[in-house]
């Protein structure tokens, strides 16, 4: 990777440099631990999701992906 780094110029190696951030970033965010009270939150207001109607089946969800 070093190599290929080397041959950017200063704007690409710019942009790669902010590209792993982000990155490193949002992955920091995915592993943060959420308290059981944001937990069941979120479970709650999936399951009133579900309850409008807001949602797909399996087969509906299988059909839009050979879209994809």
């Amino acid at each position: 990777m070093h190599t290929y780094f080397m041959q950017l110029n200063l704007a690409e190696k710019k942009s790669v440099v902010q590209m792993i951030k982000t990155f490193l970033q949002r992955s920091k965010q995915e592993t943060e631990h959420v308290t059981l009270e944001e937990y069941n939150k979120d479970i709650d207001e999936a399951m009133a999701e579900v309850a409008r109607g807001e949602s797909y089946s399996h087969e509906e969800v299988v059909k839009m992906s050979k879209n994809w």
